[in-house]
């Protein structure tokens, strides 16, 4: 079991989750210029951390575009090695190019994957990858067209060693199959650091498309269901008037394919208060026992995240995972692009929970904010 958090892992931005950008252990899959990938379109800080994430694995980052040079310059200062090229051309026409990641805004993402794989490159996008169902669609039909990957960046699940652990923890049978998931995903607004797209529904596709995409992605992969039914999703603007296009509150219930069942909330209601940009939590019940996750905090208590929480029929157990798990996805996703396989995850898994997301979203309840 997981020891004291090794000294090694640096900490990360912990004030606002636009810059969640966690730091492990170098754990390389392949000598260095063995995979070469590319970074475009930087709207969204998530970008430092699958950058990061895909240099831990071994990979060599020899490209960087976007069109604002501030943030070409910004993203230089974290990675100095990489050449800024002149347009998002350059890379696409490289050959020596294998991947290109890219947070771009959210309703940039799908038409930019297309691109990425019409020039016979796999894509890897931050989440949401998608604000639209025929935006999903047409990836799907490039992805056949093509034979490229489509990989989507869950980092509330793949960043997250605490969240890694309760996946291992599972499949070790340690709480039995998995009947109900509950997910808590709150975040800080921090409103005067975000972008303008931030507040335009139509970019950033609506609470439930976008940081609901996490609570979903877990969801699937936790219960092991290939599908579900979106039974009921609700949406409101409860306290952010100024911003009438702002979602800053969202709930839904899901039904999957082997009868687990899901309720998640996510929410812009971060206090202050709180050392980290969101308390998120997840409690996952099995047949046998039941596992809560403390993802970035254990408030009043500990500061540090990665708390797992256990308990079944050997008793209740607690593992401080922080610098003890790593993150097995990026290097599963440089080796699946390279002998095109699916270890790190499915191409169907990645889409159905993009898919999940959107319906939630399109049949969502607005609640009246009046008095």
């Amino acid at each position: 079991m997981p020891s004291e958090a090794n000294e090694q892992v640096k900490s990360f931005q912990t004030s606002d989750g636009m810059n969640y950008a966690p730091k492990g252990k170098p754990n390389q899959v392949v000598q260095p210029g063995e995979f070469i990938f590319a970074a475009a379109a930087l709207d969204h800080g998530h970008i430092y951390g699958m950058t990061g994430g895909l240099i831990e694995a071994g990979a060599t980052l020899k490209w960087v575009y976007d069109p604002d040079p501030a943030k070409v310059q910004a993203f230089l200062k974290s990675y100095p090695q990489a050449a800024p090229a002149a347009n998002l051309e350059q890379i696409l026409q490289d050959p020596e190019v294998r991947l290109v990641a890219s947070a771009a805004i959210p309703s940039e993402r799908g038409p930019l994957g297309l691109r990425v794989m019409d020039a016979g490159k796999d894509y890897f996008t931050d989440k949401a990858p998608f604000t639209s169902l025929e935006q999903l669609e047409a990836a799907r039909q490039k992805v056949q067209e093509t034979g490229r990957k489509y990989a989507v960046y869950y980092s509330e699940r793949l960043h997250v060693e605490s969240a890694v652990y309760a996946g291992q923890l599972i499949q070790q049978g340690a709480i039995g199959r998995v009947l109900q998931i509950t997910g808590f995903g709150p975040h800080r607004l921090n409103a005067p650091s975000r972008p303008s797209w931030f507040f335009e529904k139509e970019k950033y596709g609506g609470i439930l498309c976008d940081i609901g995409s996490h609570q979903i992605e877990q969801f699937l992969f936790y219960s092991g269901c290939k599908d579900a039914e979106v039974v009921h999703s609700k949406v409101a603007n409860y306290n952010h008037a100024e911003y009438p296009e702002l979602e800053d509150y969202g709930d839904a219930t899901l039904v999957g394919d082997n009868g687990a069942t899901q309720y998640f909330r996510v929410d812009w209601f971060t206090p202050d208060g709180l050392s980290t940009w969101g308390d998120g939590r997840t409690f996952i019940m099995g047949t046998e026992g039941y596992i809560e996750l403390r993802k970035y905090t254990d408030i009043a208590r500990d500061r540090q995240g990665d708390h797992v929480y256990l308990v079944n029929k050997d008793g209740e157990q607690h593992f401080s995972v922080r610098g003890q798990i790593g993150f097995p996805y990026f290097g599963e996703l440089i080796l699946d692009c390279i002998h095109r396989t699916e270890h790190a995850m499915t191409q169907e898994h990645a889409f159905k929970a993009a898919e999940l997301c959107l319906k939630a979203q399109n049949q969502a309840l607005h609640l009246t904010t009046s008095l």
